[in-house]
């Protein structure tokens, strides 16, 4: 215990100026371009509780934005899709899935899929060598179908990838892999640790990796995306689904600290029947001494995590790149930022230069934000 209290007090007494190079991630000049597409909105009715924890009264509803990515390689040139978000005619998903849409379980507001986005921006379907997914979700692997033959897929190892109608109950269809390469990455071979979460380099270089953040579900990875030689996009998937999974933590308090004027609003607008921390008083919340994240993971049955405490430990690793201010961290369902972040044609590889991050990560506890959840509505 002794040296876990040393080892802790030496992470929160790093400065703000910490290099990646602290993480163990190489130093490189190559790079990637990151663009963001958000494809649609996906309502879960009364499916906030699957989600986080606490679900204040109000709140019981989940509305998620579905963020995908268009990744271009500096050296070579190839470009690749992270996440493709859900196609926009869930009828024609496999029986299960298109049964759960049918119920109303969950609701979708999608205008075009991303496969029309691309087109529409002038990017030629031929032209992407590669799709990645985060894990194998509906709201995430799109429909393959529609991408060429010689675009490649990349997949966690662990990705279960039986198909209907062999596998009665699978959610993925033969039209996503049929004659296709189909390519599973696997982090046993890896030979690099960032976080603690292992690494494989994508194009040998520097300028992408993939980690491994198992826990949402089997095969569930990240992207870390150089934009510069010294900063990265975290593309998380759902290794976590609202920033107040992540934040606030001492670190990220330290690093990047509350504006003034949220900070001052959230003495109120935080409800101290639900949050608390060491210097609050009864209607009256203090941000700055609260040392652990405001929501938690969700471990009822029916979650979407399907091992929580894995979920967590993963969640709890992306969160050190999170307080970092060489990182800016993207879930894939973050509503915080849907109207903050420059989406395609924009680039988001000159976020730092522009103060992305600090003028964004705060946005969760805005209680304008439409992911205010900390007040019962």
């Amino acid at each position: 215990m002794l040296l876990l209290g040393i080892l802790s007090s030496a992470f929160l007494a790093k400065p703000a100026s910490a290099a990646f190079g602290d993480f163990g991630i190489p130093a490189s000049h190559a790079t990637v371009d990151v663009r963001m597409f958000n494809v649609g909105t996906i309502f879960a009715t009364t499916g906030a509780s699957t989600f986080i924890h606490p679900v204040l009264p109000g709140h019981e509803n989940a509305s998620s934005p579905m963020y995908s990515f268009l990744l271009e390689h500096g050296a070579s040139g190839q470009r690749l899709m992270f996440d493709l978000g859900l196609r926009k005619d869930p009828q024609n998903l496999a029986p299960i899935l298109a049964a759960q849409i049918a119920t109303g379980l969950f609701q979708l507001d999608e205008p075009k899929d991303i496969t029309e986005m691309l087109q529409e921006g002038g990017i030629a379907l031929e032209t992407i060598d590669t799709v990645i997914w985060s894990h194998a979700h509906l709201d995430h692997f799109g429909d393959m179908s529609k991408f060429p033959n010689t675009t490649g897929l990349v997949i966690g190892s662990e990705t279960d990838t039986s198909t209907f109608p062999e596998n009665p109950n699978g959610t993925l269809q033969t039209s996503d892999f049929a004659g296709r390469t189909v390519t599973k990455i696997d982090f046993a071979t890896a030979n690099l640790t960032f976080s603690g979460l292992k690494a494989i380099d994508y194009f040998n270089d520097g300028s992408l990796y993939l980690l491994n953040t198992p826990g949402h579900l089997p095969g569930h990875l990240t992207a870390l995306a150089r934009v510069t030689p010294s900063s990265f996009v975290v593309l998380g998937g759902d290794t976590f689904h609202h920033a107040g999974e992540a934040r606030p933590r001492p670190a990220f308090q330290k690093n990047f600290p509350c504006p003034a004027h949220l900070l001052e609003e959230t003495r109120t607008s935080i409800s101290t029947d639900f949050f608390w921390s060491p210097r609050s008083r009864v209607g009256e919340f203090d941000l700055p001494s609260r040392a652990q994240q405001l929501l938690a993971v969700a471990d009822i049955p029916g979650s979407v995590y399907a091992d929580p405490v894995a979920s967590q430990v993963s969640l709890e690793k992306v969160a050190t790149l999170d307080a970092d201010a060489d990182f800016l961290v993207i879930v894939a369902h973050d509503l915080s930022i849907a109207k903050a972040l420059p989406f395609f044609p924009a680039s988001l590889n000159s976020w730092n230069a522009h103060g992305l991050k600090a003028g964004t990560v705060w946005n969760f506890v805005d209680k304008a934000n439409p992911a205010f959840v900390f007040s019962p509505a």
